[in-house]
């Protein structure tokens, strides 16, 4: 009977080994794509439905309002560097699904939120979600994919989350004109679909190993200092830069940044690995990255609120006028794999913020009252959509690629918090440099050439760090 057992084993272990297995790695790749494009569409589609919003709950004040995005932005990028370092330790997957679950649960409450104070609340408790799943889905891109795809893999993934930021507006202006609460709706099938796709295919490579709790103040530090920077960029334009309050803001995030590094460098088990800024390409591709999205956000807002203002677009309008330009982002971002394999990767993204640049500046050199869209706007659109494609999503990719892989969502949390950071640093300088936008036609045109000239200036800086994003690990 021995005998008879063990001929059985060895037949099943054949027939085990036999059979094909099935390779998910696209199928994963998009799964993971789309949990974080929703993610990231959300913080623009809001964008978009600000002005419904302030009618439904009258008798708020703008300010008040602007807490529905203000909200998100400031919780959102205080807490991505703990939930990656979170997801490192108890699993990636695990952080995915419930960062995903409480996302697409604080989606469907803030579509029927009855009062504002309601939604920013339920808009605080997305970007919660949203945290959690951001570095989540691109350590398991890190981390699950065969070796050969990850590099055009966290190209894709930077793409997507990129063309979010662009796509934003559009989706926007057709879902409000239905309702502002679509904005919301629209993430529940999303969500659902790539949740239940996520359990079944996207394997767990948790390591079965004891974990020790990371450094609990120095979690409460970060968040402190990050939520306070964030506080004080975004207040800056209603607060003033010089007023007491902006300033205590951003002397509270000194001192909390000056106590995180304190913690993280003495601490057995820091939030974040000083051994992560050991790596040259890490440290570049922050640097780059923030300088970048510094200029990239204050770029899409001033077109958008320059089509609105001064060529009288309306949102519908608008979010079709800004489509070309992103249109060139996914076809530039093909174009920039191909060009690494032949030429380094730093030489890449300095090409790609030269050409944003240079986009920016054929704006700021044409552009003109009566807006002449053809001829003033899309020719540089166009071209600082060309730049985007090339840059970004490589330099996403250079700072994770020489990551040691249990520190994979962490360092992306690093690099999506310089990211968000510079966000929210682009459009708080924007708005102070445009002021009111009720001047005449010639003072709201200089205001904009002013704005157009601190992004191209940024862009220009951003392609000069650039050279330091060329990985020990070459990208294929």
């Amino acid at each position: 009977m021995d005998g008879v057992a063990a001929e059985d084993t060895v037949a099943t272990d054949i027939s085990t080994t036999r059979r094909p297995v099935r390779d998910h790695s696209t199928a994963i790749v998009w799964i993971l794509c789309s949990a974080a494009f929703i993610a990231m569409l959300d913080v623009f589609v809001v964008n978009v439905a600000f002005t419904n919003i302030a009618e439904s709950y009258r008798g708020s004040s703008l300010a008040d309002v602007s807490w529905v995005l203000n909200g998100y932005a400031i919780v959102y990028a205080a807490l991505l560097i703990p939930a990656g370092r979170v997801s490192d330790r108890f699993g990636r997957k695990a952080g995915f699904l419930v960062g995903l679950g409480i996302f697409t649960l604080a989606s469907l409450a803030c579509a029927v939120a009855p009062s504002l104070w309601t939604l920013v609340a339920f808009r605080v408790l997305q970007a919660v979600g949203a945290a959690a799943l951001t570095p989540a889905s691109l350590g398991l891109l890190l981390t699950v994919l065969p070796p050969t795809r990850v590099p055009g893999a966290v190209k894709v993934w930077a793409t997507t989350s990129s063309a979010a930021a662009a796509f934003g507006p559009v989706v926007g202006g057709a879902l409000v004109e239905a309702s502002w609460r679509w904005v919301f709706l629209i993430n529940l099938p999303v969500s659902l679909v790539a949740g239940v796709a996520a359990m079944r295919l996207v394997p767990n490579h948790h390591r079965r190993t004891p974990s020790r709790m990371p450094d609990l103040l120095g979690v409460a530090l970060l968040i402190v200092a990050i939520g306070a920077l964030s506080l004080g960029l975004v207040q800056s334009g209603e607060w003033r830069w010089s007023s007491a309050a902006t300033l205590g803001t951003l002397a509270v995030a000194a001192v909390g940044v000056a106590g995180f590094v304190a913690r993280m460098t003495r601490h057995r088990n820091p939030v974040v690995s000083p051994d992560l800024f050991r790596v040259p390409t890490f440290v570049w591709a922050n640097v780059t990255v923030f300088a970048f999205c510094t200029a990239f956000g204050a770029w899409f807002l001033s077109m958008a609120m320059w089509l609105e203002n001064a060529a009288g677009f309306d949102t519908m309008g608008t979010g079709l006028a800004i489509v070309p330009g992103p249109l060139m982002v996914p076809i530039f971002a093909a174009v920039s794999q191909r060009l690494i394999s032949r030429i380094p990767v730093g030489i890449v993204v300095a090409l790609g913020n030269l050409l944003f640049a240079s986009g920016v500046a054929l704006v700021l050199a044409t552009a003109s009252t009566p807006v002449r869209y053809a001829a003033d706007v899309l020719p540089g659109w166009l071209i600082s959509g060309v730049g985007i494609g090339l840059a970004l999503p490589s330099m996403i990719a250079s700072a994770a690629v020489d990551l040691p892989p249990d520190q994979s969502a962490t360092g992306s949390a690093v690099v999506n918090t310089a990211r968000q950071l510079g966000y929210v640093l682009g459009v708080a300088v924007l708005i102070a440099i445009l002021g009111s936008l009720d001047a005449p036609a010639d003072r709201m045109l200089t205001a904009f050439q002013h704005g157009w000239l601190f992004i191209a200036i940024v862009a220009i800086a951003s392609a000069a760090t650039a050279f330091g994003l060329t990985p020990r690990t070459r990208q294929s």
